[in-house]
């Protein structure tokens, strides 16, 4: 497993806890994280972050995905799958430095490992669909 693939892993982890316990500290909920989870020192940083990046901007971020999701609530979507769409939404706004496809193709492969059957196929259409509304081919 990649340094980035299980930054994004540890990242979800860390972001589903904060949605859990409806925390808004992210530098704690890393923190502890860190504390309990050694896991892979090269993904660390990387997965730091996408915790903070995310959690700085959770409202703009939340908001895209409600736009870009018909028929599902934010607060109706799984906790895992809506964590993944926010580090989906958070690198596809970012640089071009990683192509569309791939992350896309990493978000799906989290939500096959830790959502339900139907997580990756929903995960795919509203990230594509925002990945389309931001230009990002």
């Amino acid at each position: 497993m990649g340094a980035r693939t299980s930054g994004r892993e540890a990242a979800l982890q860390m972001l589903f806890a904060l949605d859990v316990n409806d925390a808004r500290d992210a530098k704690a909920v890393i923190r502890d994280y860190w504390r309990e989870v050694p896991g892979d020192v090269e993904g660390r940083d990387f997965a730091d972050e996408l915790v903070a990046a995310v959690a700085d901007d959770l409202d703009g971020i939340d908001e895209r995905i409600s736009s870009a999701s018909k028929n599902w609530r934010l607060e109706r979507m799984a906790r895992v799958d809506r964590n993944i769409l926010r580090i989906g939404v958070y690198e596809l706004s970012g640089g071009d430095d990683v192509p569309r496809a791939v992350i896309i193709d990493e978000a799906v492969e989290l939500a096959k490992r830790y959502g339900t059957e139907n997580s990756s196929v929903f995960v795919n259409g509203v990230l594509d669909r925002i990945a389309e509304e931001l230009g990002r081919s």
